[in-house]
């Protein structure tokens, strides 16, 4: 129901794409039928099936589009420690906050209550619509949707300021449609129609649920469309988002009432909380448009699009017909889903959504021990340490680039948990007998929390991410590391394993995240946070002649799962860059414990840099992700950086003949 911030999530590297994998078969696994018996691999032939042979022997996939992964499997597991932390607080909770997760809880689970509640919880909403009598009523029904977490017409968010990193500012951007592109609604080609004409049936579907008269549907669904294909044909491409700069036009809050007065912003402004006199607007014919279209169209049709935008909204938590539409078209239709998720997870989703913060501050009281947080904190420290050193004795960065790196590094922050958050946790009590009643009740606490956000210097004090999902990433705007608390368990940080097996999973995760600070991606937001290069010519060339050589190493790589698909390395490039410096990095910070001098601690380590890839992916999945990903496949992630590291060659005693090996002048480095 809340709008998606596009700038921080364009200027955050984030650990994200390989928790994202499929893992929807993860609960249907079952043991791999015997094949036919194929030579053993070795450490120095295929070191991730070395390493991870009892693991593939024991993970297989069911057809379709299903993944198995040793990060999905943790996830899974994270999903399943916020149902039992859900389950506990509806039994006895402990404390305000816990009472509030576990009423909204239990409400979301009695499914016999949502049936009998059925669409009361939006009938005060759809009411309001319905005394809209003239234009200038218009607006304040936006704004008031817009406070409960449904943003209709338009997006209004918080974001960074580009101008000063540390500051959330207003930002008005597009949105307000059912479909996720604008070009749905302006594309003529068959398979756009076809989609169209789907799509106007869900339309129906939802009024019809809100309460439209029958005689009244059709010309109410024409209105709907018409309105948003108005709103998408004034609509950005959605290609123009991946440069937050585009989308960046700061101007006085003042000026918006005389610019469009028909959409009465300032009444708008205040009716969210916000006083800050600086918003930004990138899109001025758009919201021209929808000035103009406040005045123009008929109230009756506003109202039809009203309606039908809160019934699209709150249809996954009301009673089984409004669901049951919803998944139909957006399940089946859009994320090509084959059945529902399981009630608990729909459920669990919503609290996330609405109260996600909230269930974040439990999730770590009670899954994050101190001890594993000071361990992380420990570790990351060191591989920051190690990268300033590595930058000083660089034989490619040139002395300004490394004055600026270093700059960057000493001021680096390392945020393990939770965010230094500093919500009010004030909320309407919820109750057990409406889903949808506490979905608006926490939505509206959501929004609200954001709100009070802009013109505050305390971007610093936000996360993109909650607690309970597991992440590590460096912000690129707050020159930071985040490392969640769901993040902090096997097989990332497990601390019933040695140093060598921390090293070599959350070390090695770390250093990935921490080169994004000084690489292609980090050289882009100087020390003193602004938007500048401080490479020089000399630097980006050295830097592009590594990156050629390691795609070029990927592109002879066979895509698993897939006949006659190699692994597309200019697609993976930064991220081969990153595994490649995060295995570097870690292995010189483990250099500095006792078991670094064993030959089982250094095997251990580049076992359990292995491990974290463990993976298996129906030939569906693989397509996809061979097209779009740009991460490696698990297979060589696991193997690509080691064919680079002497330190594993001499390990497992692996010659330069052998297939883990290159030999000396041929291995590639960064920060070795």
């Amino acid at each position: 129901m809340l709008s998606i911030r596009p700038l921080v999530l364009a200027l955050t590297a984030a650990l994200a794409a390989t928790l994202a994998v499929h893992d929807a078969d993860a609960a249907k696994k079952k043991k791999a039928a015997p094949a036919k018996k194929a030579p053993a691999a070795t450490a120095c032939t295929d070191f991730y099936a070395f390493s991870n042979a009892d693991w593939l022997k024991s993970h297989t996939v069911v057809a379709g589009d299903g993944s198995v992964s040793a990060l999905g499997e943790m996830r899974e597991r994270s999903l399943q420690q916020q149902r039992d932390l859900l389950d506990a607080a509806m039994r006895t909770p402990q404390g305000n906050v816990q009472k509030l997760l576990g009423d909204f809880w239990a409400s979301g689970l009695d499914e016999a209550a949502v049936e009998a509640d059925g669409s009361k919880s939006i009938a005060p909403l759809l009411g309001r619509i319905d005394a809209i009598k003239k234009a200038k009523d218009i607006p304040p029904s936006i704004a008031a949707l817009h406070q409960v977490g449904i943003p209709v017409v338009f997006n209004f968010s918080p974001d960074i300021d580009l101008a000063k990193f540390d500051r959330h500012i207003g930002y008005f951007s597009q949105g307000g449609l059912g479909l996720p592109d604008p070009a749905f609604y302006t594309r003529g080609d068959a398979d756009t129609k076809a989609l169209m004409a789907r799509y106007t049936d869900y339309v129906k579907r939802i009024l019809t649920l809100t309460g439209t008269p029958q005689a009244q549907l059709d010309a109410d669904t024409k209105s709907v469309i018409d309105l948003e294909t108005r709103i998408a044909q004034a609509s950005k491409p959605l290609t123009s988002f991946r440069d937050p700069r585009t989308n960046y036009a700061p101007m006085a809050a003042s000026a918006l009432g005389k610019q469009y007065k028909r959409l009465q912003m300032a009444e708008f402004l205040k009716a969210q909380g916000v006083s800050n006199d600086t918003v930004s607007l990138a899109n001025p014919q758009l919201f021209a448009q929808i000035d103009n279209l406040v005045g123009s169209l008929p109230t009756a049709q506003w109202k039809a699009y009203l309606r039908f935008q809160v019934g699209n909204a709150m249809a996954p938590y009301l009673s089984k017909p409004f669901r049951d539409a919803e998944f139909d078209f957006r399940g089946r239709l859009l994320r090509g889903e084959t059945a529902p998720e399981p009630r608990w997870k729909d459920v669990l989703d919503a609290i996330n959504t609405a109260a996600g913060p909230m269930l974040g501050r439990e999730y770590a009281a009670r899954y994050l021990p101190a001890a594993t947080d000071s361990r992380a904190e420990a570790i990351a420290k060191q591989v920051r340490e190690t990268l300033a050193a590595n930058v000083e004795r660089s034989a490619w960065m040139s002395a300004e680039a490394k004055a600026e790196a270093k700059k960057k590094l000493n001021d680096l922050k390392i945020e393990v948990g939770t965010p230094n958050r500093d919500l009010d946790y004030s909320v309407q009590p919820m109750g057990r007998g409406s889903f949808g009643g506490n979905m608006l009740i926490a939505s509206t606490w959501r929004h609200r929390e954001e709100m009070k956000r802009i013109g505050q210097n305390n971007a610093d004090r936000r996360w993109d991410v909650l607690p309970q999902q597991p992440a590590l990433a460096y912000d690129i705007a707050q020159n930071r590391l985040i490392v969640t608390a769901a993040m902090l368990q096997s097989p990332v940080l497990d601390m019933g394993k040695d140093a060598a097996t921390q090293f070599g999973t959350f070390g090695a995760l770390v250093g990935h995240e921490l080169s994004h600070a000084v690489d292609i991606k980090g050289r882009l937001v100087d020390a003193g946070g602004g938007l500048k290069s401080w490479w020089t010519p000399a630097d980006d060339a050295a830097w592009q002649d590594k990156a050629n050589k390691l795609a070029a190493q990927y592109d002879g790589y066979a895509y698993p799962d897939l006949s006659g698909v190699k692994v597309n390395g200019r697609q993976t490039s930064e991220e081969n860059m990153a595994d490649l410096a995060g295995v570097e990095l870690a292995y010189q910070a483990f250099a500095g414990d006792a078991s670094a001098n064993t030959e089982a601690g250094k095997q251990a380590f580049f076992k359990a840099w292995a491990g974290l890839w463990a993976q298996e992916n129906s030939a569906e999945a693989a397509k996809v992700l061979a097209a779009s990903d740009v991460h490696a496949p698990g297979q060589w992630r696991a193997n690509g950086p080691l064919v680079n590291q002497p330190a594993f060659g001499e390990a497992y005693k692996c010659k330069a003949t052998t297939n883990m090996q290159k030999a000396p002048a041929e291995q590639l480095s960064i920060w070795r």
